[in-house]
């Protein structure tokens, strides 16, 4: 059975406890949660801390098992989302340094499932990148297979502003890609948190990937994105991706769901679905955001149903 979560990072005014009482209260099975680094994000979602693993003490680990078993919620993942293969040097060696921290506390917390992007200068072509992913994530997948961990690669281009342009900051981003890093790194630990938004809006087929990749499917993100067709005739797709598409809920954009959720099952996913809330129409206050994810697990329920 899939169990329905959300990903914590839509709450960063609230504590890990606060996080966990909203899912229990709303009947949600599960919770990404977030492991940024504590302190100032540098872009929207990113920052944000509802686990500190550099703080993990003997009370700190009693204190979240006792939460989430008190409300009868589990933790579908911890996420940390940064660029691994920035061109900034102290950047890379960061996001190396703290991705290790969050890998080496899942099993601290009894979870096996760690979330986050690939990484990417963005000024070179995936060949030139290619040399520095592999002496980035061997090592790294080989840490997470010495710690029980699997790690799911978010397939989000990271490629939406200048600053981002034109090869975007995460190089995981299509069905090619994909197929190129697990024949490198062949890890049974390596595989996708896959989110069919990212596809979509790169005019892709956001359901047949999951055929060929069924195996490597660890964990699923469940946000929608639409197309607006006006907007893209109008500047084209060499224009930056956030001028013609919007991130919306579940059901409120362009992604088939029901042909989504049929193959899932058809290929026995039996993992997390979490919604991720990027939808700037629920932004408003606390109030719209914990709206976000009522809505969505309403709409989200035609297809997993409750435990």
């Amino acid at each position: 059975m899939m169990q329905l979560g959300f990903v914590s990072a839509i709450f960063p005014d609230l504590s890990f406890g606060e996080v966990f009482d909203f899912a229990s209260l709303e009947a949600y099975d599960c919770v990404e949660v977030m492991c940024w680094p504590p302190g100032k994000a540098d872009r929207r979602y990113a920052g944000v801390t509802h686990i500190d693993v550099t703080a993990l003490d003997a009370a700190a680990l009693d204190s979240i098992r006792e939460t989430s078993d008190d409300c009868e919620v589990s933790i579908s993942a911890l996420g940390y989302y940064p660029n691994a293969l920035s061109p900034d040097a102290d950047e890379a060696a960061l996001a190396v340094e703290h991705l290790q921290k969050v890998i080496a506390a899942a099993p601290k917390l009894d979870v096996r499932q760690v979330n986050t992007f690939i990484g990417r200068d963005w000024t070179q072509t995936v060949d030139e990148n290619w040399p520095r992913f592999l002496s980035t994530w061997k090592p790294l997948i080989a840490f997470a297979e010495e710690h029980g961990v699997r790690i799911g690669i978010e397939n989000c281009p990271m490629s939406f502003s200048r600053d981002e342009w034109p090869g975007g900051k995460n190089l995981a981003s299509t069905p090619a890609i994909w197929r190129r890093m697990f024949n490198d790194i062949s890890s049974q630990s390596f595989g996708l948190n896959y989110d069919p938004s990212h596809l979509i809006w790169q005019m892709m087929d956001a359901v047949e990937p999951l055929w060929e990749f069924r195996d490597r499917i660890f964990h699923v993100h469940a946000k929608d994105v639409r197309v607006d067709r006006r907007k893209l005739n109008d500047v084209g797709v060499l224009a930056y991706p956030a001028a013609f598409h919007t991130p919306k809920l579940p059901g409120m954009g362009d992604v088939d769901w029901g042909s989504f959720f049929s193959v899932l099952t058809d290929i026995g996913y039996q993992g997390p679905v979490c919604v991720e809330v990027e939808d700037r129409a629920y932004e408003g206050s606390l109030d719209d955001r914990e709206a976000s994810l009522r809505q969505s697990a309403t709409y989200l329920r035609n297809f997993i149903p409750e435990i």
